[in-house]
């Protein structure tokens, strides 16, 4: 089936906002992007995207398909079956799709169960968003996420711990560079692994052509990682101009996951450990801050949200681009976080923009979220999801006055 998408704007993903075009897809590709006039004579299906903006679905760079965002999702976690924690994870992944978002890039489940998600997902087996899986983290003892995490010391066994990532079917590795707001007894500011360790497990990891991901929130800890060559820092509460300086030369990504600390000072009474909500309360303004000097200084930013952990729901992702908007993003910048360089940073050179012969991961909004971003954040504005060409989210105008076309129904519906 060939239909072209046409009468609203068209954001491309990489900045541009077009008017009066037209976007044709056929086979679950974009074929051709080009000025309505040159499709007068079109005879496939048409669908009106009339004051709304076609723009590419979105990318979260920094979920947890296993939590669900309980207020203890660790304690939750560990009442689950291994068959409840991959239902849940399949559960979690189609709701993210629901709200707009057409990869995800997990970062850190349990015993690899997610993987079996993941597989289902990316051969079409169930409707679900692109996955990329990091499988465990890897954190030294006592170390942020070590409740669920490989546990590795020293650089030999860092080293080892990679390995075993990549040989359990990873997509990238996930390294603990300092302590984290939901492990007790840690402490965000501190560095966790040496520079020696964090390079040591960086080099295996690109040895193997796999990106590298750090949990890093601590100055010492972030500069630890990026000098060892790591490809994003997430999250970089305390990131100074020294490690801004040098993810820029570097061209390390930053994910700063706003949602997690907002949605625990939002929800501090309802259950969330204290030591959590300490903590959160804690960073939130300078992390902030620190977001907002990487971002003026022409840092590379993706969206991620840490959806799962406490109240940062799946299927609410969007919402990271309004935070990131009220950090001092452009709009047009933050979907560019959320398209572009998330497709980048996950090295998917067919998704994440609107051009001839990428998947037609689409996502349709009503008005213009380069004016208000919320036309994009808020779900409620969006119209339709569209993976591979498929309709699976939302509704469709149907041709010549006929009924709506639903989405297709998946296991989460």
């Amino acid at each position: 089936m060939v239909t072209l998408y046409s009468g609203g704007l068209i954001f491309d993903g990489s900045g541009q906002l077009l008017e009066d075009h037209g976007v044709v897809v056929e086979d679950g590709r974009i074929t051709r992007i080009a000025p309505n006039a040159e499709f007068a004579g079109f005879s496939g299906e048409r669908v009106d995207t009339t004051g709304g903006t076609l723009l590419p679905g979105l990318i979260d760079s920094h979920v947890h398909l296993v939590y669900a965002g309980d207020a203890d999702p660790f304690a939750r976690l560990s009442n689950m079956s291994p068959a409840e924690i991959t239902l849940l994870a399949l559960k979690n992944a189609q709701t993210n799709l629901h709200g707009g978002i057409t990869m995800i890039r997990d970062c850190g489940g349990k015993d690899y169960l997610e993987f079996a998600v993941r597989d289902a997902c990316n051969k079409g087996t169930f409707p679900g968003p692109t996955i990329r899986a990091s499988g465990r983290m890897i954190c030294m003892t006592g170390g942020h996420g070590n409740r669920v995490a490989r546990i590795a010391d020293g650089v030999d066994d860092v080293v080892k711990a990679v390995r075993e990532q990549i040989h359990a079917g990873c997509d990238l590795i996930k390294i603990m560079a300092t302590g984290g707001v939901m492990t007790p007894g840690v402490n965000p500011e501190d560095a966790h692994y040496s520079a020696e360790e964090m390079a040591a497990g960086i080099s295996e990891g690109h040895r193997f052509h796999k990106p590298c991901a750090s949990h890093a929130q601590g100055r010492d800890g972030i500069l630890n990682a990026v000098r060892g060559g790591i490809d994003s820092i997430e999250h970089g509460i305390f990131m100074d101009e020294q490690c801004i300086e040098e993810m820029i030369e570097r061209k390390t990504y930053l994910v700063p996951t706003l949602a997690a600390v907002n949605n625990i000072i939002s929800h501090a009474d309802d259950g969330i450990p204290a030591y959590a909500v300490e903590k959160a309360l804690r960073v939130a303004e300078v992390h902030r801050s620190a977001i907002k000097n990487f971002y003026d200084a022409g840092g590379k930013i993706a969206m991620g949200t840490d959806a799962g952990t406490p109240f940062n729901y799946h299927g609410e992702n969007a919402l990271e681009l309004r935070n990131m908007v009220n950090v001092g993003l452009t709009p047009a910048d933050a979907l560019i976080a959320a398209t572009a360089n998330g497709a980048d940073l996950n090295r998917l050179a067919d998704q994440g923009r609107l051009k001839e012969g990428a998947i037609a991961d689409l996502l349709i909004v009503e008005g213009n979220p380069v004016e208000n971003i919320d036309a994009a954040a808020d779900k409620a504005n969006h119209r339709a999801v569209i993976k591979g060409g498929e309709l699976v989210a939302g509704a469709l105008p149907a041709p010549s006055g006929a009924a709506t076309r639903p989405a297709m129904p998946t296991a989460a519906t």
